[in-house]
């Protein structure tokens, strides 16, 4: 269904009344005007060990700095501000297992757990730039532990923690790690994960790891090496684990973390973060885009391992003082209402999820959700991939009861933060991610940069660096010149790998990544377009498309559709949903075919990975496969 023909959903009066940004368009208009002088503002809101003498250096484009002089550490505004005052009491963090385990700590625990964390890492004897692997479940030592690096100016590298040894080996070797850290188990639909067998099977080979420290958390039987294995609770025993540790005052430009992103187009890369920019810039952006109040309990269903889950899981929420929810499990286990349920026990106020989580409870229909009282929510937000209106509209109606504005983002690993999202008081159209956050200029252009008229399709570019950019990939400054900023090098755009469509009001409508547009009879149709067809019908919960070559066609769209519950899978049915695409968008949008399934491929953070099913289907070479989903 084309945005056209989309219903324009308003803010009510007390969400204006209540958001913390009243008006966008003049105040954007000022931050484009003078980027430089909005950013210098933002940054002047966080603590600074020494204020910066440049906000922006441009002298070596595209390796932009920004807060030059600047001296800093994130966890000087994520914690050590927070435990000056009466904050220091207030609740950081509330996890609960799939278990229904509970732990909660105060800003003032979270510090005492950190300290202790860095101080064990210093006695391992990682020091300022080295690189630490952590490979752990969704549980708080993770948190601790990323933020004890931060702390001594260690650099982290966060690996996924359902990923296979074989993914774990190849990032521990690629960041040259010396310690990893890891636990002996996670949980999934009742089920323990064996993880420390996985890191030993990692470490074999990866010859670079000379300290392991394990968490314990699930109870299980695992191998321990003698003089490099610990118990990460028999180090925390000993003195060296002192709850009071000195954070280090560092350069703004100094590196935070290497995250690798999720490989959907083949070898993954470790994008490159640093401690001032992306501190201003996820605060910023998380502040304005979800009107954060002192009060809120924030729910980012993420995982730490994502770029997400590290912007807004663990840094910008606790750089602006929130209370964040975690939870370690899956949506529907044991039941469908298990995130309901818990929305309702804490007082959840607002809630950041994926589409592909949304579908998924979806397909379980109403009731589980309205068997909770889910009035504390105010806001709702969507991050990963765009998001179907179908979908959309149940998230509003049943999840937000038609009053809580939908906050759906775009943005990348590579970005750091929100790029394009709308504000509480924006304007809604389902399905687009809106405008351009303050201080960021998009465009939709052609292959020369040009840009495209208003509704056709082009490719995604943004026209401007931000604070919260990667500096480079980890090792290889020329990759990172060629592939982001190679193809648009004269006017100095950063290349988003995403098609994209912008409308009339300057919303922007993401179509998908540049290798999920199908060429049909010389018609260009995105994936996405073609799968929101599918899940309009009532019957539909998910579905994937893709393209394979046809002697007319050039291409063919082939579908692959899970069914709702309850729903039979019928000859009929595919015929139905064959007719209903091309309904909703056009005789040429019609699938060739419309195949059944019970599950699709898709990375650890739930994106389809098409090109996989594109690879079974023509028999190719399935690629990397070492962030799919098992």
């Amino acid at each position: 269904m084309s945005e056209t023909k989309q219903q324009v959903y308003y803010p009510s009066e007390d969400v204006i009344k209540q958001a913390n940004v009243q008006e966008y368009s003049e105040r954007y208009q000022k931050s484009i005007s003078d980027r430089e002088g909005f950013w210098d503002e933002q940054a002047k809101l966080l603590e600074w060990y020494k204020p910066w003498d440049k906000v922006l250096d441009e002298s070596q484009k595209p390796f932009y700095k920004w807060f030059v002089g600047g001296k800093t550490n994130i966890v000087q505004n994520a914690i050590d501000r927070h435990i000056k005052g009466a904050d220091r009491n207030k609740l950081a963090i509330i996890w609960e297992s799939e278990g229904g385990e509970v732990r909660s700590f105060s800003y003032y625990a979270l510090n005492r757990e950190v300290c202790q964390f860095a101080n064990i890492l210093i006695s391992m004897g990682v020091k300022k730039g080295d690189i630490v692997t952590i490979y752990m479940p969704q549980i708080p030592e993770l948190v601790f532990a990323m933020l004890a690096c931060a702390k001594i100016g260690a650099v982290h590298s966060v690996v996924y923690g359902g990923f296979s040894y074989e993914a774990l080996a190849s990032r521990i070797s690629d960041a040259n790690s010396r310690i990893l850290l890891t636990a002996d188990g996670g949980s999934r639909r009742g089920k323990k994960i064996d993880l420390k067998s996985i890191a030993d099977e990692a470490m074999k080979r990866s010859p670079t790891i000379e300290v392991c420290i394990t968490v314990k958390y699930n109870q299980l039987d695992v191998s321990m090496e003698a003089a490099r294995d610990f118990w990460f609770h028999d180090l925390k025993a000993l003195p060296i684990a002192s709850p009071k540790c000195e954070t280090v005052q560092l350069d703004a430009e100094d590196p935070l973390f290497i995250l690798y992103t999720s490989g959907t187009t083949g070898k993954p890369k470790g994008m490159l973060h640093t401690h001032g920019g992306y501190s201003v810039y996820t605060s910023t952006t998380h502040k304005m885009a979800f009107d954060i109040k002192p009060e809120d309990r924030w729910w980012c269903a993420a995982d730490p391992g994502w770029i997400t889950g590290h912007s807004y899981i663990v840094y910008g929420p606790l750089i602006n003082g929130a209370t964040i929810m975690l939870y370690e499990g899956a949506p529907d286990y044991p039941y469908p209402n298990r995130w309901w349920q818990m929305v309702e026990k804490y007082g959840i106020n607002i809630l950041y999820t994926s589409p592909t989580a949304i579908r998924g409870l979806m397909r379980f229909g109403d009731q589980w959700a309205k068997r909770h009282d889910l009035s504390s929510l105010r806001l709702l937000g969507s991050v990963g991939e765009p998001i179907n209106p179908e979908a959309w509209r149940w998230y509003y109606e049943v999840i937000g009861n038609n009053r809580c504005p939908i906050i759906d983002t775009w943005w990348q690993t590579e970005t750091g933060g929100f790029i394009i999202c709308p504000l509480p008081i924006t304007p809604l159209k389902p399905g687009s991610a809106a405008q351009p956050f303050f201080g960021n200029e998009v465009g939709v252009v052609d292959d020369q940069g040009n840009e495209v008229p208003v509704g056709e399709e082009g490719k995604l570019v943004i026209k401007n660096p931000w604070p919260g950019m990667a500096r480079t990939i980890m090792g290889d400054d020329d990759r990172y010149a060629e592939l982001y900023w190679g193809d648009y090098q004269k006017q100095g755009y950063y290349k988003a790998g995403d098609s994209a469509k912008m409308d009339a009001d300057g919303y922007i409508w993401i179509i998908g990544r540049m290798d999920e547009v199908l060429k049909v009879s010389g018609y260009r149709l995105g994936t996405a377009e073609i799968e929101s067809a599918l899940v309009s019908h009532p019957a539909v919960s998910e579905a994937a498309a893709i393209g394979l070559p046809h002697e007319l066609k050039g291409n063919a769209i082939h579908t692959y559709v899970i069914l709702k519950a309850n729903v039979a899978a019928t000859k009929a049915l595919q015929a139905e949903l064959q007719q209903h695409v091309g309904n909703e968008l056009g005789k040429i949008a019609q699938p060739e075919e419309v195949i059944f399934v019970e599950s699709l491929p898709k990375t650890r953070s739930g994106k389809i990975m098409r090109r996989l099913l594109r690879a079974k289907a023509l028999g190719l070479d399935e690629g990397d496969l070492s962030t799919l989903e098992t």
